[in-house]
Order: C-alpha cells, then sequence, then structure tokens
C-alpha cells in the first residue's frame, strides 16, 4: 500500500475526492496548499475513452500554451547550408549537421526539443535508439521534422509542447508554473483542452472524455468538471 507523509495526508483531508470541482477552484485550491521549498508545475492528467492499440484511436499533438509554460527549453538543430545560420539567430541552443548528430550519438543529450530539417532525416537514423526512450526522436506530427525552422524554434521556445496518450488511454501535460497568476493558468487549460477536442481521433465513437485532475509536483489531484471547462470562456 502506498504511503503518504503526514504534509501530504493533511492536505487530502482538504479536498473531497467525491466531488467535481471547477479548473478555477482546484487552481485556487493547488495555489493555497503549496508548502515546499522549490516552484512546482501544474500537471492535467486526462484519461480518455481511446484504445491506442487501434490505429484509429491514437492521439499524439502539439499545442502552443498562450501564457508559456514556465520551463526554459533548450532547443538543439540538426540541419546544413544556411538554415545554421537560420537556426542560430532564431536562438538555436545548439546547431549543427553530422558534427552534432555524431555528438549526440556519443551520449550528449543537453536539449529538451530536437528539431531536424528533412534532408537530414536519414543521418539521425542511427540515433533512434538513443532518442526514442527518451521521447527527443524527431517526427512530422510533432511540429520537429520541419523546413520552418525558425518558426518551430520560436514556437517551442514560447511554451509549443506534444501530448500523446500512453498505453492505458491517459494524457500527462504540463501546463505551467503554480506561481502563474489563475488566468494564465486557466488560459492554457483551456487551449490544452480544445486542442484535445480538435484532434480528437477518427476512431472515436461515443463519450471521448473520461475524466480530468489537475495536479502540483507534490501536492494532490483534483478532480475536475470537464463541462465547466469546456464552457470557460476567455477575457
Amino acid at each position: 500500500m502506498r504511503k503518504h507523509s503526514r504534509r501530504f495526508c493533511e492536505i487530502l483531508k482538504k479536498i473531497d475526492k467525491n466531488s467535481l470541482y471547477s479548473s478555477e477552484d482546484a487552481l485556487k485550491i493547488l495555489q493555497q496548499l503549496s508548502s515546499v521549498n522549490f516552484l512546482e508545475t501544474l500537471e492535467a492528467h486526462i484519461a480518455l475513452c481511446l484504445d491506442p492499440k487501434y490505429a484509429d484511436q491514437q492521439l499524439r499533438s502539439t499545442v502552443i500554451l498562450p501564457k508559456g509554460s514556465g520551463k526554459i527549453i533548450r532547443v538543439a538543430v540538426i540541419t546544413c547550408g544556411d538554415q545554421i545560420s537560420e537556426a542560430l539567430s532564431a536562438g538555436a541552443d545548439l546547431v549543427g549537421s553530422e558534427d552534432l548528430i555524431d555528438e549526440i550519438f556519443k551520449g550528449r543529450l543537453d536539449f529538451d526539443k530536437l528539431i531536424v530539417t528533412p534532408n537530414m532525416m536519414l543521418l539521425i537514423a542511427k540515433l533512434g535508439r538513443i532518442l526514442g526512450p527518451r521521447g527527443l526522436m524527431p517526427s512530422p506530427k510533432s511540429g520537429t521534422v520541419t523546413n520552418e525552422v525558425k518558426n518551430a524554434i520560436s514556437e517551442f521556445k514560447a511554451g509549443k509542447l506534444e501530448y500523446k496518450i500512453d498505453r492505458t488511454g491517459i494524457i500527462h501535460v504540463p501546463i505551467g508554473k503554480l506561481n502563474f497568476n489563475l488566468s494564465d493558468l486557466s488560459v492554457n487549460l483551456k487551449a490544452l483542452q480544445e486542442s484535445i477536442d480538435k484532434n480528437r481521433p477518427s476512431g472515436s465513437k461515443g463519450k471521448y472524455w473520461k475524466s480530468l485532475y489537475l495536479s502540483s509536483t507534490m501536492g494532490p489531484s483534483i478532480p475536475i468538471n470537464i463541462n465547466l471547462l469546456r464552457d470557460y470562456k476567455i477575457g
């Protein structure tokens, strides 16, 4: 049986697990109950009525958080020719061609996103075993295989992130830092909800959302009323 600290157990007493909260109320509670000595991340955990073993029920997409993620994203770019200088001017942290591929193959992984231009994809095939388990392998669906290098760098630096369902049909997404103001966190959560609805897989029939919980890094999870979130108006 999982054991919780005394601090965590005291926090749990303040949350009714049998009730569904509005996202605004849940965010207020998580901010008020935070008592650790570091800045926590706000996380959304969404269970969908999808079975990812079927091709038409898989969900993998990206969303740009309007208020950013609160995390400094280190972007690496593998390209060639004039796009090397373009990537550098756009603010990429690491840029290279075959030289950078060799460095990554030898273990260099000090980046959060890897963007690759299509003409370099065959050359990075050997990095699959290194990048794949870490979720860093570029793909067109995640926007990390593109000729629009400058735009891709800007979007990821600004808060664009990838999400996908795991084997149990759940999505786990960090949507900001707990010290963001309430309206900014709400805007980010709304953007995620709209993106998930917009990218509903073709094989999804009937009920789509099963449950939504919000939690902080060291805090409890709070069940959210999905209908209230859908009705939430920004501004």
